[in-house]
């Protein structure tokens, strides 16, 4: 195909040519009707950018398929029989692919390291989960990506499940045998979801972890605007295998979805998927090298642990993303709250992830020599103010498999069920009916139908205490919890 061709942008550039005077949305006309005020933040040129995919990038009654082109095209540069946009980010393809899986009362098994929108995407369904727990690691205090054998295993106990859902990369790098568990579900004839929201730019550079479709995966969800260069919510789903059918997979989107899809999104993923034909290759090489410099920095910096070729091996991590730069700062004599709040407050420099124990960041092509040096002068300044820092309350991390918590309701009867907020001393032992999800990495520590232990209280309401973010919970201050009425 020819990949210097950029349909929705070419579109574009036809309407504008034309000079068409739209008689319907968008109300603010290209611009013409913005507050001048707001014009002047974000330019003009994102107004007169904004137009129906339809009736005005598009033809309303013979269809020229502009964004079907565009969707052609990236589904043959990354290796996928089918590639659908999204305007609503991973958090609906996610939930799209599910759909598109398994339906009510059916079951789905699931990475438990999952994001919320995952298990938001059980509650609407009202599929049942059948949890795959990731395997703690203990020097790292976090979880890395469930193994074929885990997969294996949790197919042999449940064979009318529909399928797999797995999580690759994590939001610290680590990824997952995506190959070695698509063969495991393809043995038995259901087909392997891949959420890869971390991993747009995997197709497009060898030295990178495997691609989901090059791996086997049926259905892959990606984020293009974590690490690509297409706007916020920008998301895409892939296809490839006979296990999913593809009408179905629209349909489900189109259940979900938006009707006013954002054409802002579909020319910066058009946009997106030429430069990295082109260039990727050429511009990644130059990303991981920088990502490479930058680690040895932070390697050589007293209390400062960076995550490395240690996590790969059984019951750790398959492959890491060499752009992902996770360090431990406990032994700074802090948190990583504290460390990526510090950066920003003192450095101006907006780290990333951060939790209890480590912050991350993530490169991308994007990243320039100013922002090298913006990220090594503020770690080295880090290390030296660390100790002006006011040491962290104590948050009692959850050790192995504290946090995989009894299942007893499914998450959709737990959710849309009789409730009662009930002061966080008396969870425990109740079942628990709303998400409550630190941020980041924003994965339920609970989730809707699951019994609440006191280890999961503890970790949570020490966490709240040491800057812990639940924006998810009744409460963020996560002095009352939403369980099942009695």
């Amino acid at each position: 195909m020819d990949h210097s061709r950029v349909p929705v942008l070419e579109a574009l550039l036809e309407f504008r040519r034309r000079g068409d005077v739209v008689i319907g949305p968008p109300g603010h006309r290209q611009g013409t009707g913005a507050d001048p005020r707001v014009l002047e933040v974000v330019g003009e040129g994102v107004f007169a950018s904004d137009v129906l995919a339809m009736g005005g990038l598009d033809d309303r009654r013979q269809s020229q398929g502009v964004v079907e082109q565009a969707q052609q095209l990236m589904a043959d540069a990354v290796g996928a029989e089918t590639a659908f946009f999204s305007t609503c980010g991973s958090s609906l393809s996610v939930k799209t692919a599910m759909l598109s899986v398994a339906g009510p009362g059916e079951k789905l098994l699931v990475s438990r390291n999952s994001h919320k929108s995952v298990v938001a995407g059980l509650i609407l369904a009202g599929i049942q989960p059948v949890w795959v727990h990731p395997h703690h690691d203990d020097r790292w205090d976090l979880v890395h990506p469930p193994e074929p054998a885990d997969v294996e295993s949790a197919l042999a106990a449940h064979p009318d499940a529909k399928g797999m859902l797995l999580i690759t990369p994590t939001d610290w790098g680590t990824c997952a045998d995506i190959a070695g568990v698509a063969r495991v579900c393809h043995e038995r004839g259901v087909p392997l979801i891949v959420d890869e929201a971390w991993g747009a730019h995997l197709p497009f550079h060898d030295d990178l972890p495997t691609w989901g479709m090059d791996a086997g995966a049926d259905l892959v969800v990606t984020s293009v605007h974590k690490m690509g260069s297409a706007v916020e919510q920008s998301s895409v789903f892939h296809l490839q295998g006979d296990l999913v059918d593809p009408t179905v997979l629209k349909q489900r989107e189109d259940l979900l979805g938006t009707t006013s899809a954002s054409s802002l999104v579909f020319l910066t993923l058009d946009g997106w998927r030429r430069q990295m034909v082109e260039q990727g290759a050429e511009l990644l090489t130059a990303a991981i090298a920088r990502a490479g410099r930058i680690r040895d920095v932070a390697r050589d910096l007293p209390g400062i642990a960076v995550m490395g070729e240690e996590v790969l091996g059984p019951k750790g991590a398959f492959e890491l993303d060499p752009l992902v730069l996770t360090m431990d700062v406990r032994g700074l004599g802090i948190t990583g709250y504290q460390a990526a709040e510090w950066l920003r407050a003192e450095q101006h420099l907006d780290i990333g992830s951060a939790d209890a124990c480590r912050i991350s960041s993530r490169f991308t092509y994007g990243d320039d020599d100013a922002a090298e040096r913006r990220v090594v002068e503020g770690l080295r300044a880090l290390v030296e103010g660390a100790a002006g820092i006011e040491r962290p309350p104590h948050v009692a991390l959850p050790g192995p498999g504290e946090l995989e918590l009894e299942s007893v309701m499914l998450p959709r009867d737990a959710f849309f069920g009789p409730t009662e907020q009930v002061p966080v001393a008396q969870a425990v032992g109740r079942v628990g009916a709303e998400m409550i999800s630190p941020y980041p990495p924003g994965v339920p520590a609970v989730a809707p139908g699951e019994r609440i232990t006191q280890a999961v209280v503890d970790y949570l309401t020490t966490g709240v205490a040491a800057g812990m973010l639940i924006p998810d919970s009744a409460d963020p201050e996560l002095k009352t919890i939403r369980v099942v009425a009695d």
